[in-house]
């Protein structure tokens, strides 16, 4: 039996997991998270990985996919992972894979789409989806994840992003003048999807509206769906889907990948979200039969992961 080592690094955790192959579907065997901050390498976190209860050893693999937080070059190196002490090198790793390689980690996510892990994903708009069109998949957590799955002949490409550095468009002078404020409060160059549809925007939007300094925990924990700090956050992260399904035309649909939406689903289901994302002067049509789901599952990265796998192994 060809087994898949998938793995998605993360800053506070990395989550490892052996998949089998039915159906021509990756089955997870068994995961295991381990603290991204306790390994001083990526190597040494491989050895924390085969000391540990996991049970599976390096060379039972027939494949390996690892998803990563950065860029990635030529699918073997990301020299500098946001949030981790180091970066990963697939060159330095001597355990004799012949098939191994690096994607972004919202690629992975991008990949999951394809996989049983979305069967459960909570429908915040209907849509009909055309069976080959692209997917869009953003999600914000610590930063704005960006990816996009593509048909490419018989399998799917995942586009890789960094788009949550892209600046984020404002209208009227009342989101300008909180363009500014996010601006000199971020220490960024510009407002950027990182500094506003994210943990750390939600905690901005509310310090400006409220000038209170909470953690976006305790943000979480006080607002509903009628306070200002959820309405102005909905009505930004719309902006942000819209403008990604717009982008790449995400006739395939559309998913929200955990983070902030996932403990907070009011953050995409306060009407200021759909109202943002239908607003287009030439697409609303388009924008209004584009399926949205919110994919909250923790391990979709090892499933987007593995199913990449499949497709080195495919080739």
């Amino acid at each position: 039996m060809a087994y898949i080592l998938a793995a998605d690094i993360g800053g506070t955790n990395s989550r490892f997991a052996c998949f089998s192959i039915k159906g021509g579907a990756p089955v997870m065997e068994k995961s295991i998270w381990l603290k991204t901050h306790e390994a001083t390498s990526f190597p040494h976190l491989l050895e924390m990985l085969w000391e540990s209860d996991f049970g599976f050893t390096h060379d039972m693999f027939s494949a390996v996919s690892i998803a990563v937080p950065g860029a990635v070059q030529h699918g073997v190196v990301s020299g500098c992972l946001p949030n981790a002490p180091w970066g990963v090198d697939l060159r330095n790793i001597d355990y004799g894979w012949k098939r191994a390689c690096l994607i972004n980690d919202f690629a992975a996510q991008a990949f999951a789409c394809r996989t049983g892990i979305v069967d459960d994903a909570m429908v915040i708009q209907e849509g009909v989806p055309l069976e080959d069109g692209v997917i869009g998949v953003i999600g914000a957590g610590t930063g704005l994840g960006y990816s996009a799955l593509v048909p490419c002949g018989k399998g799917w490409t995942a586009l890789p992003s960094e788009g949550g550095h892209m600046a984020f468009p404002f209208t009227g002078m009342k989101e300008a003048e909180y363009g500014e404020f996010n601006r000199r409060e971020s220490g960024r160059n510009w407002a950027e999807g990182d500094t506003v549809v994210t943990g750390l925007g939600l905690r901005l939007i509310h310090k400006y509206l409220t000038g209170e300094e909470l953690t976006a925990e305790e943000i979480s924990s006080q607002i509903i769906p009628e306070s200002e700090t959820t309405r102005w956050y909905a009505r930004f992260y719309g902006r942000a889907c819209r403008n990604w399904a717009i982008a790449m035309m995400a006739y395939g649909g559309m998913f929200i990948a955990g983070g902030v939406a996932a403990k907070n689903p009011m953050l995409v289901t306060a009407p200021e979200f759909l109202e943002e994302f239908h607003n287009s002067h030439f697409y609303e049509e388009f924008l209004r039969s584009v399926p949205i789901r919110l994919n909250a599952n923790e391990e979709s990265g090892l499933y987007g992961a593995a199913f990449h796998g499949v497709q080195l192994l495919n080739h």
